[in-house]
């Protein structure tokens, strides 16, 4: 079976204190459910069209498994402290094989 990716881009941070509260939350939530963190933080270089944003990427064992981490209680709540704060991109892509 085919790993999961779950890549973040935030467009754009309004309230970092409730971006605080929300990692909090989301980091347990996310490992809690298998997820594991591989990139957190700003690109060290940008190529092409690419925006100087915060990037989150995330590993899980399937898509299934990524998807129930999203829709997991504790990660809605996170959600829910998170409110509008940031204005994010959030993808899960099968990986290749």
């Amino acid at each position: 079976m085919a790993k999961a990716y779950w890549i973040a881009s935030y467009r754009s941070i309004k309230n970092p204190d409730a971006l605080a509260a929300y990692a909090k939350l989301a980091g347990p939530a996310i490992q809690g459910a298998g997820g594991r963190f591989l990139v957190r933080g700003m690109p060290a270089k940008t190529y092409e069209a690419g925006l100087n944003q915060r990037t989150v990427m995330l590993e899980f064992d399937s898509v299934a498994q990524a998807i129930a981490a999203h829709d997991s209680p504790g990660y809605q709540e996170a959600l829910r402290v998170l409110g509008d704060a940031a204005e994010r991109d959030i993808r899960i892509v099968e990986g290749a094989a």
